[in-house]
């Protein structure tokens, strides 16, 4: 398995995420760049430039139209994905950490850090009525007091976002009304990632106490544990198998300059019934920051500190496995 190099950003990766269909592998990182990439064989579609700060979250809606990026300039874009225009501009007060669209891709919720003497905010914006993004008038805003929102997603529907905090808590806040429907801790620490399944009804999250969960997405409730040495960044279901990859290392500052561990920064896999480690991938020279499974389940990708994607297709061993409890 020779991955592909993706060589677009000069900063570390943020967020790497495909689209519905996998065609295409969008990439943010801590530079203004959002890059688009065709993930099949790693060819640079294009670039959406605007933002003037580093990048921390993007979306796609479900079929492509729309692209939504999320910056540490204070603000939230909305891009046409073909042309690359940007459509639309929400200015916030601080940096904009999570963003995403609902499943029928009209509504936009993204959450701003507490910064600054700002609180952390999550916005809810429905673009069939442009009258909200033209004067900045969210239909809803919530605010979280108590510990900032460090990573969000839509649950099923649309009827709610899932969201991790900073002290390890997961709450579900109703898009409708805004209130917390569930709210658990299950983790002790920070909350780095949260993707859901293909059919969303169960999602994955990363956090820093050195472990990812699997939960319900309904009724939050924990199922599954896997448990590493160093900080999970960032965690991914497969699409097809029973199948988890986690990426992460030490935190950015941890990681020494004299370190013997060149390239040795590893893709975990686990396998989600027995929540035992079956495989790894090496290859990136700094903490992985972010994963993401193919729609289609064959191949995967990798964001690192380093500044580099890597898209690896599985080798057909991968597809014959049978794990052996």
């Amino acid at each position: 398995m020779k991955p592909i190099l993706l060589q677009g950003h000069e900063r570390s990766i943020t967020q790497i995420k495909y689209n519905r269909e996998g065609d295409l592998l969008f990439t943010v990182a801590k530079d203004p760049i959002v890059n688009v990439w065709y993930s099949i064989n790693g060819e640079r579609l294009g670039t959406y430039t605007g933002h003037t700060g580093a990048v921390w979250c993007v979306d796609a809606d479900w079929d492509t139209r729309h692209v939504l990026t999320g910056s540490a300039d204070n603000s939230c874009r909305l891009w046409d994905c073909e042309t690359g225009k940007q459509l639309a501009l929400v200015k916030t007060n601080s940096a904009v950490r999570t963003c995403g669209f609902d499943f029928g891709g009209n509504i936009i919720m993204f959450s701003t850090d507490k910064q600054m003497g700002y609180q952390c905010f999550v916005s809810f914006f429905d673009l069939r009525d442009p009258s909200q993004i033209e004067s900045d008038e969210p239909y809803m805003k919530i605010p979280c007091n108590e510990s900032k929102i460090t990573s969000a997603v839509w649950g099923p529907l649309g009827e709610f976002i899932i969201a991790g905090h900073e002290n390890g808590e997961l709450n579900q806040f109703s898009a409708k009304s805004g209130e917390v429907l569930v709210n658990v801790k299950e983790h002790t620490k920070q909350i780095n990632d949260i993707q859901t399944s293909r059919d969303m009804t169960m999602f994955i999250t990363a956090s820093k106490d050195n472990s990812a969960k699997l939960f319900d997405s309904t009724t939050l409730e924990h199922q599954k544990s896997f448990r590493t040495e160093r900080p999970v960044n960032s965690a991914a279901l497969s699409p097809i198998f029973d199948h988890v990859v986690l990426g992460g290392g030490q935190e950015a500052m941890d990681v020494t300059t004299t370190s013997t561990r060149i390239g040795k920064f590893e893709a975990r896999f686990f396998h989600l019934g027995v929540e035992e480690e079956f495989g790894r991938i090496k290859g990136h020279f700094g903490p992985i920051n972010s994963v993401a499974f193919h729609p289609d389940g064959k191949s995967y990708s990798s964001g690192g500190e380093d500044g580099y994607v890597r898209i690896h297709y599985f080798d057909p061993q991968y597809f014959e496995f049978e794990f052996e409890a």
